[in-house]
């Protein structure tokens, strides 16, 4: 093995310091720089799921079940619900089979905790630097080295820098080049109330998706309870007629005029004061470029419909640790890396497509969906093994 590498990683969010952590367990990483553009180390947002194959991540990160129950609450089912008419579709049962069979249980916490987990963790890592108000402008890959260029006007060499930078990665058009990504025309709100508020149209322990034509609600408690987040995401009709600003508040009440009382009630306690349009792009196999490589959305920008995209974020972390702390070529693990996660993390790209593509349909599609759901077992998991049960 080298006497030392270093590496510099671009962005701050869930998958940049889990990357940080991942490879500042590999001994012969000197220095790990991650460059965050804020002043601080933030999420912004509310709700996050994370199923067994995400805690499992995080476990071998040095995150385990104690340091996560400070924050989780753990639900007892996923519930499909149809918004018009109120009734379940389907479930999937969490309790204790679920739990033995994927080695871990699933949870729901609000996002800022897991970063808060992940900064915390990585502060105790001697060879980890956290650098804030740091905006990367560009990236260049050098042969055996790459840099990472601020608007500070500083330039961070390293053997290595990953783009960890969301969306609309800095890094990402070094290595793919693709054309910007692609609006869905749906838009999302989100927001948490105190659980006490709405402990009466609450859907109790469970997850609840209330799914309707061109439109869908999603509510679970975090913060062990305390806490109720809410998502309300529809497409909007401004987009579909060309409007250059679509998605706005006065459109909610309108595309959930006719969901049943328990929808309405929660979506009128929606914060209305920002909102996400969804967009995606199509799966690459390419993250690597030299000595860049990408990581979380930057990699695989995903719809949030199958509660996956921190999740994979952290798959790739555990990974790219794991093999770059395996091989001494880092070019070599960087293949490798390529190798393992991309295969994995366009299948989750393309089904969370398909999923919402799923949820929203309307009229006779809606009608076939529930039927065909409505007769699956709570218990049969054999539609969630791939996706929950991956380590």
């Amino acid at each position: 093995m080298p006497d030392s590498r270093d590496a510099v990683i671009v962005g701050g969010g869930i998958g940049g310091v889990s990357a940080a952590l991942a490879l500042s367990h590999s001994a012969d990483f000197e220095t790990i720089r991650v460059l965050e553009r804020s002043d601080e180390f933030g999420e912004i947002g509310a709700g996050l799921q994370l199923a067994p194959n995400a805690q499992h991540a995080l476990e071998a990160l040095g995150i385990g079940a104690a340091e996560l129950d400070r924050y989780a609450f753990r639900p007892g089912r996923l519930v499909m619900l149809d918004a018009l008419s109120g009734e379940v579709i389907t479930a999937l049962d969490l309790g204790a089979e679920y739990e033995r069979r994927y080695g871990k249980p699933y949870i729901v916490m609000h996002r800022r905790d897991l970063l808060d987990l992940l900064v915390d963790a990585a502060k105790q890592r001697a060879n980890v630097e956290l650098c804030v108000g740091q905006t990367v402008s560009g990236v260049q890959d050098e042969g055996t080295r790459a840099v990472a260029r601020t608007e500070q006007g500083v330039d961070h060499v390293a053997d290595l820098v990953i783009g960890a930078d969301g969306l609309r990665s800095t890094v990402r058009e070094q290595v793919v080049g693709d054309p910007a990504p692609v609006p869905s025309g749906y838009v999302s709100y989100r927001g948490t109330l105190p659980f006490d508020h709405v402990a009466e149209l609450a859907g109790g322990r469970d997850v609840l998706v209330w799914a309707g034509p061109g439109m869908h609600l999603v509510q679970y408690p975090i913060r062990r309870g305390e806490l109720y987040n809410q998502v309300v995401c529809f497409r909007s009709d401004r987009f579909d007629t060309g409007h250059s600003d679509w998605g706005l508040p006065d459109e909610i009440d309108e595309h959930y005029a006719e969901a049943c009382a328990p929808v309405r009630a929660s979506v009128e306690l929606i914060s209305r004061d920002r909102h996400w349009k969804m967009v995606d792009r199509d799966p690459v196999e390419n993250w690597v470029r030299g000595r860049l490589a990408l990581l979380g959305d930057a990699a695989h920008p995903m719809f949030q419909y199958v509660a996956q995209g921190a999740c994979q974020a952290l798959e790739d972390a555990q990974v790219l640790g794991s093999v770059l702390g395996a091989q001494p070529d880092i070019d070599a693990a960087l293949v490798e890396y390529q190798r393992l996660r991309v295969p994995r993390a366009g299948r989750v790209q393309r089904t969370a497509r398909s999923f919402g593509e799923l949820l929203h349909l309307e009229g006779m599609g809606a009608t076939v969906r529930n039927r065909l759901l409505e007769a699956r077992a709570h218990d049969d998991y054999s539609e969630s093994d791939w996706l929950h049960g991956h380590r």
